[in-house]
């Protein structure tokens, strides 16, 4: 299995706009992050996590080009707004691309962009459109795609509930306030724990990194990465402070899971 992250960044993405803080204008490529996404690529079937607003770009620098289903952590605008770019995808596959996620995040991105999720919808003779075919997920209930076991876990945003995914020795959670002991349980014996990790101070919608860091060794993962990292962040400093085991995760970081 390989692990593509196309982004690590929070909402705001880094350079933050107007902002010439050290890490905003650093030269280190490793500081420029855009909007959070990954790629899983397993026996030749690609998955892509969230579709975020630098998608195009993202898939373009990875070498991407096909990809078999999405899956969706929630339809914030930071992980979603970038769904348009799946029309290269699905004029390639000359088919739908199936979307899944959680229902109610599903619901509102149908009436959000009614273009791509309404086949009543067709294009003008000579233009093309982006299609995608929504696929609602049932908390706790694994599906297989192709021959990948996708789980998907629902874990606290603030006041909204988002998919976490267990992907086989993959734990991918973003968004998250806290994981609780049932998405803990689901995600014992991973190899690779992928979380996100806002400020080191408490934040009401995300992990501190302190409350990553516990939530790491409760799950007791091989390798963890941090994303959803924020312009506070410079990359080697954070770097340098983690303790083993735990690294922050950059935009073109490529990992392999056996």
């Amino acid at each position: 299995m390989r692990l593509i992250f196309l982004g690590t960044g929070t909402s705001f993405g880094v350079p933050q706009v107007g902002c010439s803080c050290r890490t905003c204008t650093s030269t280190d490529p490793r500081d420029k992050r855009t909007r959070a996404a990954v790629l899983i690529e397993h026996n030749g079937r690609r998955l892509l996590i969230d579709t975020p607003p630098e998608l195009r770009i993202q898939l373009i620098q990875a070498g991407i080009d096909q990809v078999d289903a999405v899956l969706l952590t929630h339809d914030h605008a930071d992980h979603t707004h970038g769904i348009d770019d799946i029309r290269a995808i699905s004029l390639r596959r000359g088919a739908a691309l199936p979307i899944y996620g959680p229902a109610d995040s599903l619901d509102r991105l149908a009436h959000r962009f009614p273009y791509i999720f309404d086949d009543s919808i067709r294009a003008l003779p000579g233009t093309t459109k982006p299609e995608g075919h929504g696929r609602p997920l049932e908390p706790g209930k694994a599906i297989t795609i192709g021959d990948v076991s996708v789980t998907p876990i629902v874990v606290p945003h603030g006041s909204v509930q988002v998919f976490a995914y267990r992907i086989g020795p993959l734990a991918y959670v973003t968004d998250a306030k806290a994981l609780p002991a049932d998405a803990k349980t689901l995600f014992r014996g991973v190899k690779v724990l992928v979380i996100n990790a806002l400020f080191r101070t408490e934040h009401p919608t995300h992990l501190s990194f302190p409350e990553a860091m516990a939530v790491a060794a409760e799950i007791g993962a091989e390798r963890t990465y941090l994303t959803h990292l924020t312009h506070d962040n410079f990359h080697a400093d954070l770097e340098a402070e983690l303790p083993r085991g735990i690294t922050p995760a950059f935009d073109g970081l490529t990992v392999r899971i056996d």
